[in-house]
């Protein structure tokens, strides 16, 4: 929920109970004159002066609030209806044990691969609040870590728990694509994505990444994927009996094929060596993927100007009461 003023402009009329009070305050009270003043202040004590100022300070918060219910103050939340379909999109992440590699950095400090990509999903992820997004996770096997949704939070909560290992250490990309596949098949997008992020060689699973690449087509999915990783053996952490160690080791990165499942899916290969790299792709295909979302907003107000007006009301009765009493001047 939130909070507005529907008169916001009506606002500008808080200044006219300011100069009133300011007014009331210079002017110089009702008075009798008497030779022995000094005489009649030791009987009525100094707190005569402070209660003639309560009406005063009543009056004041009447038209203070009487000006803020004018306003029309208001809670209230606005709900969307999606009247178009947008893009469908699944993100195959790699948690294999090779992203375990530091060839990657954020703000200056070396992270592993996955902290990278992990990095940049998110950001991928928010900057498309109307399309649906999916994510499947794959190592040796390949399993959906979120469905298809709208709910952006927990997309990016499940994403920020992502593990290397979690799917075991080796690369089954037709496994990956398939999984991906069979969530996009039956669904009704005006375009249905599947974006691949590897930095190894498929070395397990039953399929093979063409034939799933063709399966997936067929069924009239887009395919792009992505290569992570620099040339050359990669920096890795290892425990030793001396405490942790920098090693670095050979990955290799099967270009070849995911040129070929971006080919056979109609999309585009990347090759990602660093964070910067890795960020701009996922920036390019976020631009070729946009479709227009027709959205239709329904706002939900509750009015609270009655909160306001009422305290008014009690106070001028307050102040109406107090003057004809207790407070009553005389003459």
């Amino acid at each position: 929920m939130m909070f507005r003023f529907a008169y916001p402009v009506v606002l500008f009329a808080l200044v006219a109970p300011a100069v009133w009070l300011v007014v009331a305050l210079r002017r110089k009270p009702p008075a009798v004159t008497y030779s022995m003043t000094s005489a009649l202040c030791r009987v009525a004590g100094g707190r005569g002066l402070a209660r003639h100022k309560i009406p005063l300070a009543l009056r004041t918060g009447c038209l203070v609030l009487l000006v803020l219910s004018a306003a029309r103050p208001q809670l209230y939340n606005v709900s969307h209806e999606i009247r178009s379909r947008g893009v469908d999109i699944v993100l195959c992440l790699d948690t294999s044990g090779s992203m375990r590699a530091l060839d990657f950095q954020i703000d200056g400090k070396p992270v592993t691969r996955l902290a990278a990509v992990k990095k940049v999903v998110v950001d991928f992820i928010k900057k498309r609040p109307m399309d649906r997004i999916g994510l499947v996770v794959f190592g040796q096997a390949a399993f959906t870590q979120s469905p298809l949704t709208l709910d952006k939070g927990l997309l990016l909560n499940l994403v920020n728990h992502m593990e290397i290992g979690m799917a075991g250490d080796q690369t089954a990309i037709g496994s990956a694509i398939a999984v991906a596949g069979k969530r996009l098949k039956d669904l009704k997008a005006k375009s249905k994505i599947l974006i691949l992020l590897t930095d190894g060689r498929h070395n397990a699973g039953e399929i093979s990444p063409e034939e799933a690449a063709q399966a997936a087509h067929a069924l009239g999915i887009r395919i792009y994927t992505i290569g992570v990783g620099g040339k050359g053996p990669a920096p890795f952490q290892v425990q030793t009996v001396f405490g942790p160690r920098i090693v670095r080791q050979q990955v290799g990165l099967d270009e070849k094929t995911l040129e070929k499942i971006a080919r056979i899916g109609d999309g585009r290969y990347f090759r990602a060596s660093d964070s910067g790299e890795l960020s701009e792709v996922y920036d390019i295909i976020d631009r070729a993927e946009k479709t227009e979302v027709k959205l239709k907003e329904f706002f939900h107000f509750r009015e609270l100007y009655a909160y306001f007006l009422v305290p008014a009301l009690i106070l001028c009765i307050l102040e109406v009461a107090l003057r004809e009493t207790v407070l009553r001047v005389i003459p």
